[in-house]
């Protein structure tokens, strides 16, 4: 592994702009880490997916909103190590550049994990709207070959079938998502509508097969901008070929569980890392 910067905290080991996939003609992408200080033993790592519609967002900058329940520091505290995974936005490049990045994060982790006290073994991936629908691409297409294999996902209010978000949409939602305009027809690069085959191919249910990991799906009925049914078709998909799922469904909750404590939320997928991967 090549020498990267780091610093050490009272509670964790920080390891910053970690190089992990470098694109032509494109900026390096990197992952910040934070590692438990004094660990015994390799610890699991959750992999952290920013939200954002695809659009905006940075894991330099974590939303002000995510940051009063500090998800990163409970994890810590949970035994855990946290990488923070970089990606291409839409206005960069079309799908699936994202995909490929936040692939190229697990692939570091296994590969070069054991240098910095992560346990390649135990990696889980978490995010949250557009982050979570990465986190569920790369939980059900992960594969040994290509070393992207990851052992559980918690994905919050994330899209899994681009197809049938507009059918699903809150009678009060603002967006049409079959619009050329839309965050989902902007990742694809054309109107979700007009580009099945490419909204297929960017949906999550389509990768749906009993090798999956076991995951954590949590969505507020509330929701306006990504349907609750996104995560009730995953889970059925899921529980269909017998794979290990769980659904919340957060009673009051909007997007970004607005409406509701977000301290709970966190503490229940830390919980389900903790149980899967152990800590």
């Amino acid at each position: 592994m090549t020498e990267v910067a780091y610093r050490r905290q009272s509670d964790r080991i920080e390891y910053r702009d970690i190089v992990v996939h470098e694109v032509a003609g494109f900026r390096p992408l990197t992952l910040d880490l934070v590692v438990p200080v004094d660990a015994p033993e390799p610890v699991p790592v959750l992999v952290w997916i920013h939200g954002g519609a695809w659009l905006f967002g940075s894991p330099k900058q974590p939303a002000a909103w995510l940051m009063e329940a500090d998800p990163f520091t409970a994890a810590i505290r949970a035994g855990f190590a946290v990488a923070s995974a970089q990606y291409r936005l839409s206005g960069e490049a079309p799908f699936p550049a994202q995909l490929d990045d936040v692939k190229a994060v697990v692939r570091w982790l296994r590969r070069e994990g054991g240098t910095v006290g992560v346990d390649r073994d135990r990696i889980g991936v978490w995010g949250e709207s557009a982050g979570g629908h990465l986190a569920s691409l790369v939980a059900l297409t992960g594969d040994d070959r290509d070393d992207s294999v990851v052992g559980a996902a918690v994905c919050w209010y994330a899209p899994s079938n681009l197809l049938t978000m507009q059918v699903q949409a809150h009678e009060s939602a603002t967006i049409d998502h079959d619009a050329a305009d839309s965050p989902e027809s902007l990742l694809i690069g054309g109107a979700v509508a007009e580009n099945p085959e490419r909204g297929r191919a960017a949906s999550p249910i389509g990768y749906v097969t009993a090798q999956a990991p076991p995951m954590l799906l949590i969505h507020g009925d509330q929701d306006l901008l990504v349907p609750v049914g996104q995560s009730e078709e995953l889970a059925a998909a899921l529980a269909a070929v017998g794979v290990e799922v769980e659904l919340s469904v957060v009673p009051g909750a909007g997007h970004c569980f607005t409406g509701v404590p977000l301290e709970p939320v966190v503490r229940d997928s830390l919980a389900f890392f903790t149980r899967v991967l152990g800590s």
